[in-house]
């Protein structure tokens, strides 16, 4: 039995486990597995293990120095471990790399996405008996630390900056034009499963942008396993495997997709598309 069909297993375990039980780092580093045959995993929990280890000795250590247990203290603990001890730090530079989203290579080289960065502090702080939570906004991947009230919203990938509300319409605004708003459900808190779709997607559009669409579909097949339920991921296979030339399984997807979809739009997305694969199919 090979060891990718093993991880797959892996994976496959986790999308059986509900929205709350599913195991954020430990999908996320499966799925960078299959990236690295052979790699033992075992440094990289050691490492997961060490971080929760300095966070709270660093929590406890500013306690003590009276410092007050707000959302600001912790998210300083958090800081002073992965990002100034451990050097953790966004890719602003190589925004794009692949290995951004890659969880191995991202503690190996200790940069990558918002979303990956984002992944190690909410397992640290939910080690800690936390209350974190990634949010659904849109562009930017950011967490949240409620703490007796408070609610206090963070960036990982900037050096752990406490963002306010000018800062949040900033981040639309440069993305959406000078037009844009925020919206309510902008900060609604995602599942870990939401999260590491969003961090896969992340490596599906890249290599799709490359054109490299045997890889993207190999990735598609990788978010089925652990999100199994997730139907906007046969749109993305039925795409795919028509660039692929394998328009009967494309058309049976999109069939598929147009059977599970509930929204109106995304079902007329559905017929275009089934309409535009029949007509090829049938030349």
């Amino acid at each position: 039995m090979s060891a990718d069909h093993n991880i797959f297993q892996e994976l496959k375990s986790y999308g059986q486990k509900s929205d709350a039980d599913m195991p954020l780092f430990a999908t996320a580093l499966a799925l960078a597995h299959l990236a690295h045959p052979g790699r033992s995993m075992s440094s990289y929990y050691h490492h997961m293990h060490k971080m929760c280890q300095l966070v709270a000795q660093r929590f406890e250590k500013l306690i003590d120095s009276n410092a007050a247990d707000t959302a600001e203290t912790r998210i300083a603990a958090l800081k002073y471990v992965l990002h100034d001890q451990q050097g953790y730090c966004g890719n602003q530079e190589f925004y794009n790399d692949l290995r951004n989203a890659d969880m191995i290579e991202v503690i190996d080289r200790r940069k990558g996405l918002p979303v990956a960065l984002a992944i190690l502090v909410i397992e640290v702080a939910n080690a800690q008996g936390w209350s974190i939570q990634g949010l659904n906004f849109p562009w930017h991947f950011i967490v949240r630390i409620d703490h007796n009230g408070q609610r206090v919203i963070f960036d990982p990938f900037h050096e752990f900056k406490i963002l306010n509300a000018v800062d949040l319409r900033q981040i639309i605004k440069a993305k959406q034009g000078a037009e844009a708003e925020l919206h309510a459900h902008y900060f609604d808190p995602v599942s870990a499963r939401e999260i590491v779709l969003r961090l896969q997607n992340n490596i599906k559009f890249r290599l799709i942008e490359r054109e490299e669409y045997a890889a993207a579909l190999n990735c598609v097949e990788q978010m089925k396993c652990f999100a199994p339920h997730e139907y906007r991921l046969l749109l993305d296979e039925s795409v795919l495997r028509a660039r692929l030339g394998q328009v009967e399984e494309a058309i049976n997807c999109a069939r598929d997709y147009y059977d599970h979809a509930t929204n109106p739009q995304d079902k007329y997305d559905a017929e275009l598309l089934l309409r535009t694969l029949e007509n090829s199919f049938l030349k």
